[in-house]
């Protein structure tokens, strides 16, 4: 047995009908632990991500492509086409797994809706990815991660209330739901070996955020209270002679005393103002401008040893050039490389680390159509069932 067909997921095909982020930072996961993921995608173009980078050399594949594409294979067909759209009904019936993100309606009108996918393969697992969910008021409205954090209450939360509204600059819905899809698809999975069925899941951004609020939510739902970590009084980003870091004072039993010892400034847990919780709640702004006065005063790493030395919680604020190239990122391997068609294809490995299961990089990101003509010939041999 080659390695690939130990890993977890092998044997299991997956029709990949998504594009840009939320379905296929899902499906390469299920690709990187042994899936054998076929990507459809459409002639010319592809997936939009290819081309995410528009000055970019000619013939280079997009970096976002890369960083979502790894271990799949690219298949283009056109589904305007009768003989191509009965080619991905083909594949269809020998699929363990069909995945797709488009708007609500598409997948019907294309002729691959789920009761009529079911009626043909009766095991299939129909996964979709919403913006919003299957039916409801909003359900045909395009979903997109910057929706998604308006519309779920992320937006409007910040750790200071005077500072503007922004956009998140991590597509943390988008990653989120995708990693919501990947937990459905695997339940699925497991429910059809007791069941022998399979049935329709479905994931929307909106959800997800929610859900990652589920703390706060608990709060607002049982007690019309405001839950937000990031505001905590002994909680912030303070600016250092060379930099910059984080300070969570929290899970202590005297927080404030511990952060006084760790600043030079034994009397700031006598200081009136600051004496309790609600103190420190009602005059943080006094407090924050002690710390950034403080902080300014040294390094990054000699306040880090300082406020390590009495066990509080800090960190440094890195750049992600930074973050990439630490040590420990490094021993986590996560960053993986490999030989593209052109050029390296450097990037972020999984966060998921099976010993028996090591994640690497064994189909570099495909061409528009690579894998088209080797696709089309398994089918025709349905036995022949590719380990990715």
């Amino acid at each position: 047995m080659t390695a690939t067909e130990q890993l977890p997921l092998a044997g299991i095909r997956i029709i990949d009908f998504t594009q840009v982020m939320m379905g296929p930072v899902a499906t390469q996961v299920l690709a990187d632990y042994g899936a054998d993921v076929i990507k459809i995608e459409r002639p010319g173009t592809g997936d939009l991500s290819r081309t995410s980078f528009p000055n970019d050399p000619a013939g280079l594949t997009g970096p976002v492509y890369c960083s979502l594409n790894r271990n799949k294979r690219s298949v283009v067909l056109d589904m305007r086409k009768g003989e191509d759209k009965a080619a991905v009904l083909r594949l269809l019936e020998t699929a363990d797994v069909v995945v797709n993100n488009f708007r609500a309606g598409v997948m019907e009108r294309m002729g691959f809706g789920y009761e009529e996918l079911a009626k043909r393969n009766p095991g299939l697992i129909y996964a979709v990815g919403t913006g919003f969910g299957l039916t409801g008021p909003y359900s045909h409205k395009g979903g997109q991660d910057v929706l998604a954090q308006a519309m779920s209450g992320v937006m409007a939360r910040r750790a200071d209330p005077s500072l503007p509204l922004c956009v998140y600059s991590t597509t943390f819905a988008d990653y989120s739901a995708g990693m919501h899809l990947v937990q459905g698809v695997l339940l699925a999975l497991l429910q059809r070996q007791k069941t022998g069925r399979g049935q329709r899941l479905s994931v929307s951004l909106l959800d997800s955020m929610l859900a990652a609020q589920t703390q706060e939510a608990a709060a607002h739902l049982m007690r019309g209270r405001e839950v937000n970590w990031g505001a905590m009084p002994l909680t912030g980003v303070f600016e250092t002679a060379d930099g910059a870091l984080v300070m969570v004072g929290a899970f202590k039993a005297d927080p404030i005393g511990d952060i006084g010892k760790a600043l030079g400034l034994p009397s700031l847990s006598e200081d009136a103002r600051f004496t309790t919780h609600a103190l420190q709640v009602e005059n943080k702004a006094a407090l924050h401008q002690i710390f950034r006065e403080r902080f300014k005063s040294d390094t990054t790493a000699n306040w880090l040893a300082r406020l390590e030395q009495q066990d509080l919680l800090c960190a440094p604020v890195l750049t992600l050039g930074e973050a990439l190239a630490d040590e420990q990122a490094t021993i986590n391997g996560m960053v993986i490389e490999c030989d593209g068609r052109i050029e390296r294809v450097r990037v972020v490995g999984s966060p998921i680390h099976l010993e028996d299961a090591p994640v690497a990089i064994r189909v570099p990101p495909a061409d528009l159509g690579q894998h088209t003509a080797e696709v089309l010939a398994e089918i025709e041999s349905p036995r022949i069932r590719a380990a990715g």
